[in-house]
């Protein structure tokens, strides 16, 4: 028996909106909320919750002394394909070098870093 379930996963950034409409625009759903703290509801997954924080520094890629924290792992079918959405929503790419591999790894706009996996 579980102890608890995954209410929403958070993340930290300089504005909850802008980021909240960015991964909207990658898994979909519904953005719900103003001001510091925006909800993106996905249909079948979890909640994805957007903060504000005042004075964010974005992880590094890759950095010891600023690690990723944490990433998501974003499921698509064609890597190419996917790969051009998210650079046009404003995505950045941090290790897209080996297009042999089944992940890519970006940074969304506020520089938290998320993988696109063919996996």
């Amino acid at each position: 028996m579980s102890v608890a379930t995954v209410g929403a996963v958070v993340l930290d950034c300089p504005d909850p909106r802008a980021l909240a409409a960015f991964y909207a625009g990658i898994v979909g759903g519904t953005v719900e909320g103003e001001g510091d703290w925006v909800d993106l509801s996905v249909p079948g997954g979890p909640v994805l919750a957007f903060q504000a924080a005042p004075g964010y520094e974005p992880p590094r890629w890759p950095a010891a002394d600023r690690s990723q924290q944490f990433h998501l792992d974003l499921t698509v079918d064609d890597l190419d394909a996917a790969e051009k959405e998210v650079l046009a929503l404003g995505a950045k790419p941090l290790d897209t070098e080996d297009r042999s591999r089944t992940f890519r790894v970006y940074a969304d706009p506020a520089g938290h870093p998320f993988c696109l996996c063919a996996c």
